[in-house]
């Protein structure tokens, strides 16, 4: 029998979660990966140990059905889950709120904050089971104003899921972190940002807190680029 820790990964196609993912895979975890390509999930599912090793999943976050049916096929496939990092989400939205396209503002809400809520109330029962550790991918935007942002609006929502969380599960053994990277370097964007992040770096903060014994909760985790040497 199998008794190595499982990680639940949403968004886990490209930049923060494909390198948690590798990550946890170097960690000893079997994974669950989720995103709406499942081609590259398949790439990803090959070099990180095969379909006894990786689970992946097809999943737009914004249905429920998709999340239940990922979480479904998690548990009849691996047992258990001991990790869930929630980290789906988008950006895009130039223009502010004078001028932004608000079809982009209903996906970006959609994808970061109701598809954020489907995947925590879908993988809670078995957090509760394992008393595992629940991870949200939040923003330093979420912790600033940011002027015609509603991105930054959607990770301030993000942070106030964390703390909301927290608080409903004291006491169920479960641990919660919400880890708020500032600028990084991801698909988000179409040209790399300068003094930027990367990936690898979330991906370390995600696995320090995980790797904590059971008795220490790491609320949260705030990872900013080192300003630029004058």
């Amino acid at each position: 029998m199998n008794n190595d820790p499982v990680m639940l990964i949403t968004g886990a196609s490209s930049g923060i979660g494909e390198a948690t993912a590798r990550a946890a895979q170097k960690a000893g975890y079997r994974l669950v990966l989720s995103a709406r390509s499942e081609d590259r999930l398949k790439q990803l599912q090959t070099e990180l140990g095969g379909s006894e090793r990786v689970m992946i999943a097809r999943c737009d976050v914004q249905s429920m059905d998709d999340q239940q049916a990922m979480v479904d096929n998690a548990m009849a496939t691996f047992g258990q889950i001991d990790a869930v990092f929630v980290n789906a989400g988008r950006g895009g939205e130039p223009g502010g709120f004078s001028g932004a396209d608000h079809d982009v503002w209903k996906d970006m809400i959609l994808t970061n904050i109701y598809g954020a809520g489907l995947t925590v109330q879908c993988c809670l029962p078995a957090l509760r089971k394992s008393r595992g550790h629940l991870l949200l991918t939040g923003s330093a935007a979420g912790r600033v104003t940011i002027p015609g942002s509603m991105y930054s609006a959607t990770k301030w929502a993000v942070s106030a899921i964390g703390y909301g969380v927290r608080e409903e599960l004291r006491g169920s053994g479960i641990r919660v972190t919400l880890v708020e990277p500032g600028m990084v370097d991801t698909p988000f964007f179409d040209e790399s940002p300068a003094n930027a992040l990367k990936p690898d770096d979330i991906a370390r903060a995600v696995m320090y807190a995980v790797a904590q014994p059971a008795h220490v909760d790491v609320n949260e985790i705030l990872v900013r680029p080192t300003p630029p040497v004058e």
